[in-house]
Parts: C-alpha cells; structure tokens; sequence
C-alpha cells in the first residue's frame, strides 16, 4: 500500500513537472509548381514561401506564458536557403511573454502593418506574383531598406530586426499591435533620387528608429485595418483595409496604402496602391480573384506612372493541409520605384499551377 501511494505521488511530481516544460511544436509549409512568366521559360518554382520553423510555450503560472518562434525560408527544388544568402532564420526569431497584458516579443518579425495587411487580399498575403500583396496592397513599401540585398533577390522588404513587439487583448474584436525598432546598422545601403535626397552608405545608422502601429477589427462577418509605419530611412506609409463574407461562399475586401518616401526621393515621393478582390467557395474549391493598381506621382504632376494588374487563381482543398491551385495574373506599365524609369519588360503575364502542403 506504501509503494502504491509514494509511486503515484512520483507519478503526480512527474506529471507536474512535465505539464511546466515548454511545449515545442515543429511546423512548416512546402509549395512547389511550375511557373511561366513573359521572356521566361518555363521553370519548376513556387507560389508561396517555403517555411520551416520551430515554436513554443512554457506555462509560469498566474496566467503567464512565455514564448518563442524561429522560422527560416528555403527553396524546395534546390534545397537551398532562400536567395541564397540571406539570414538562415529570416522568416523570424523572437522570444516574448505573454499574459492579461498582451504579448511582448523581442527580436525580428513581421511589422504589424506588414504581417496585418495580407488578410486582406485573395492571395493570403502570399509573396505569388499572381497576388497583390508584395507590390499593390503595401504600394511597394520597404519596411527594412537598410537590410543587406543579398542572393541576387530583393531586401527582406517587410521585416525589421533588432525590434520589441506588442499585440494588446483583443476587446469586443478589436486589437492593436505596435513594433518599434532600434537604429541598429544592418549592413545595407541606399541611394538617394533627386536634388537634396538622403543615401545611406554601406553599414550607416539608421536615421530614425522604425515603428509600426495597427489597429484591427474582426469581429462577424466584418473585418478592418488602419495602419501607419516609418522604416529607418523615415519613408512613411498609411493604410486602410476592409473585408466583408456577403454569404457564407462569396468574401469581399479591398485595400489602399499611401507612400511618402521624401527623404530619399525627391523627384517621385509618393506612391498610392489600392487593390480590390474575392473568394468565392464551391464545394471543396475556391475561386480567387481580383484587381490592382499603383501610381507614383511626380512632383508637380509632370508625369504619373500607373501599374495595373488583373489576376485570377483557384485552389482545390485535396485536405485541410494540402491544395492545388492554378493561377493566372497580367500586369501592364511595371515600373522601377526609385528611378521612374519602364522596366525592361514593362507588360508580364504570370502563370503557375502547383501544390501547397502545410505540416
């Protein structure tokens, strides 16, 4: 009978002990298709970023948790690290607390405004260029342009490192989330366009500390964003955001974001981004569609340049964790943000068939 009771009272400890330790979960996502775009052949590609990441909780008590994320991107038909040189975990690292007060991070992520935006167009904020997310609904917005452009592909565009984070509650469905960063040199340069314009030589110190700010609603069938952000050049972006599920099938929402980049280009400082879109469900599929639009002014309105694009996709649910999809996009009058000037192929048509498994 002793034996008995000191075993479960070892059992109990274990137990107790156990139900302390963090709670470790392994995620990620796996999409791979064939992509043809305009004076490209066709390649084995992507529409979604490659993630593989790691995150956990640990329970302190008193309705305090903390936590951790780190997620790095690769590319699944090399087995490559993503661009080939950028961080090995770009995607992000932070550690936080969470309680009644919110959640507290520290390290690199997503800027509100950044990881907010994306809900509110029909490709899930996914970086395809059959969505708008990256070019039209953010109007091209670079929340880290003091970062290292490396692997031949673009600045990690819409993350900030060496940052503190806040989510506050949510109440009655509404939210807001802020970012604040230091002015940390990341190893990146920028030159400035036009008379008096600010360029950022190799390793410089930011000229500002970046910060973002977003309020939500979500709450029904309605959902909303308004968002403000300045990035460590002190280019500034506002956005406005909205969704609507008319019927249960049929989703609605659009966005519009407003950039003034003055202090580094004073020949074109604002670009405007407004996108409107849809989803609409049959059966285990979903029909995905849309339009956008981009406009840089000059100053004195000497000549606007506007990006238009049309896009059209579908996903067919094999899962709750595997999809097909096909898609298909058209963007006419592309153009370079800093210079003003045509792109070398100004018109591209983009298309792609794949699947996406997540895990």
């Amino acid at each position: 009978m002793k034996k008995t009771l000191v075993a479960a009272a070892l059992l109990g400890a274990f137990a107790s002990v156990a139900q302390a330790q963090t709670a470790v979960q392994i995620y990620g996502t796996i999409d791979v298709g064939m992509v043809k775009r305009t004076d490209q052949t066709l390649n084995i590609g992507k529409r979604a970023s490659n993630t593989l990441g790691f995150k956990g909780t640990e329970d302190l008590g008193n309705g305090l948790k903390a936590l951790f994320q780190v997620e790095m991107r690769y590319d699944p038909d090399t087995g490559t690290n993503e661009n080939n040189g950028r961080p090995l975990f770009q995607g992000q690292t932070r550690v936080g607390l969470q309680g009644d007060f919110g959640m507290v991070r520290l390290g690199r992520g997503l800027t509100p405004f950044q990881e907010i935006v994306g809900s509110f167009e029909p490709w899930h904020g996914l970086a395809s260029p059959a969505g708008f997310y990256t070019d039209i609904s953010v109007a091209g917005f670079n929340s880290a342009p003091l970062d290292v452009n490396t692997g031949g592909g673009s600045p990690n565009s819409n993350r900030i490192s060496n940052a503190i984070f806040y989510n506050s509650p949510v109440s009655n469905g509404f939210q807001v989330n802020a970012s604040w960063a230091s002015k940390e040199a990341n190893g990146g340069s920028l030159t400035g366009v036009g008379a008096g314009a600010a360029s950022y030589t190799a390793g410089q110190q930011a000229s500002a500390n970046p910060f973002s700010i977003a309020g939500t609603y979500n709450n029904g069938p309605a959902a909303a964003m308004l968002a403000y952000e300045r990035n460590a050049v002190e280019s500034k972006v506002w956005s406005v955001a909205g969704s609507f599920s008319v019927t249960p099938e049929l989703k609605l929402m659009g966005t519009y974001s407003h950039q003034n980049m003055e202090h580094t280009n004073t020949q074109r400082p604002t670009i405007k981004g407004a996108e409107i879109g849809a989803t609409y469900a049959v059966g285990p599929g979903k029909v995905l569609a849309g339009f956008g639009i981009k406009k840089q002014d000059e100053n004195f309105r000497l000549h606007d340049l506007i990006t238009r694009q049309y896009s059209l996709g579908y996903e067919y649910s094999l899962s709750k964790r595997t999809y097909l999809y096909v898609d298909a996009s058209r963007k006419t009058n592309i153009f370079s943000q800093a210079t003003g000037a045509a792109s070398g192929t100004p018109t591209v048509n983009h298309y792609d068939v794949g699947l996406n498994h997540s895990f």
